[in-house]
């Protein structure tokens, strides 16, 4: 256990940090769950609508340091390619 008072007070960021990065890692496998399950049902027009959110958020991870920027962009593009996918089964 940390017994200097420089210690203890790292200690206590990395628990409210560790704390903030779960929270936001957690938010965006939902909502990368979500966006994947909308593409899947067929429903391109709320499919797009939830990709724009799904990009929103990733970006934002991505930019916090939740997320590496690669694997921002890999999730990114593979959503879009399940979109474009979707997209044209439908027409």
């Amino acid at each position: 256990m940390a017994s200097h008072a420089s210690a203890i007070k790292k200690n206590r960021q990395d628990i409210k940090r560790r704390a903030r990065n779960r929270m936001h890692a957690g938010r965006l496998r939902t909502q990368v769950k979500k966006a994947r399950k909308a593409i899947e049902s067929g429903d391109v027009a709320a499919a797009s609508g939830m990709m724009r959110e799904t990009v929103a958020l990733v970006d934002r991870s991505a930019s916090h340091g939740i997320l590496h920027r690669n694997a921002a962009a890999r999730t990114k593009s593979r959503l879009a390619k399940a979109l474009a996918r979707a997209q044209t089964q439908t027409k």
